[in-house]
């Protein structure tokens, strides 16, 4: 069982994630519209994280942005949302967490980590233990001073520091069903993460790709790229690997409805919904 639980989602510049993404761009792909597309070509996403359900198990998939702390992108500066009570709300207390595992340490996915208690940051699921790609990590600490350190200091330092975190290899197995699978390029140690049960397939792509578009348009990269070249190779090869195969791919920043599969569309591809 997968559920999503919704931070944020809504429109926004094309050219917020992308240099190609026109107004007039986008709207040549008159699939995108209307879940991932709105009518004047304004893209649309979401910030959510997967739960899931394994081997009696539950398993959080990246923890979004978080509350009461200072960012650089406006809309998620100091943030005072009700992710938690949306947590709640879907039938999962926090404390019942086995696992929280984030694709990659960008800001998006690692902010509900912890939360602010007191006079400190502490972890939000405290009964869980939390996986980070040891590659990804070894990356993101020997950042110097700025906002990339700052996520790591206030989102991810305080769960080691606790003592509760477990550096892991990039093809980690979480349980008979569930395991990481490398898909580098975004970052140096992002992951994806596979599912398989009762004899179907699902992947939640972590940032491999940012949104649909890049199903039909490979070769755009987003901004947040580490390594751009890295990240076109890797989603190509994803594309490839999972073209017209019966495998449910979940965006992890695709909006509603966010599930569907990879089909091939003449030299490129589009995402088909379920």
């Amino acid at each position: 069982m997968v559920t999503r639980i919704v931070e944020i989602e809504g429109p926004s510049p094309g050219t917020f994630l992308f240099d190609e993404a026109s107004p007039e761009r986008l709207l040549q792909h008159a699939w995108l519209k209307p879940h991932f597309l709105t009518a004047d070509g304004r893209t649309i996403g979401s910030i959510h994280a997967f739960v899931v359900e394994s081997e009696g198990r539950t398993i959080v998939v990246d923890t979004c942005i978080g509350n009461d702390k200072p960012r650089a992108v406006k809309n998620w500066h100091m943030r005072q949302g009700h992710f938690l009570a949306d947590f709640a709300e879907a039938g999962f207390l926090r404390d019942n967490v086995d696992t929280v595992l984030c694709t990659h340490l960008h800001v998006d996915h690692v902010g509900w980590n912890t939360m602010w208690v007191g006079d400190r940051w502490v972890p939000t699921f405290p009964n869980a233990r939390y996986l980070f790609a040891r590659k990804e990590w070894e990356h993101w600490s020997a950042e110097p001073a700025g906002p990339d350190r700052d996520v790591q200091e206030d989102s991810v330092r305080p769960i080691l520091d606790t003592g509760i975190a477990d550096l892991v290899e990039m093809n980690h197995r979480i349980t008979p069903e569930v395991q990481l699978e490398p898909t580098p390029g975004h970052t140096p140690g992002h992951v994806s993460v596979r599912i398989t049960s009762r004899g179907e397939e699902a992947v939640i792509t972590g940032d491999l790709m940012h949104h649909p578009v890049q199903c039909a348009e490979p070769r755009w990269a987003s901004r947040f790229d580490v390594d751009a070249d890295a990240a076109r190779r890797t989603r190509r090869q994803f594309l490839e690997k999972h073209a017209d195969r019966p495998v449910l791919v979940l965006g992890t920043h695709f909006a509603t409805p966010t599930a569907g599969r990879i089909v091939r569309d003449g030299t490129a591809f589009r995402f088909a919904l379920e």
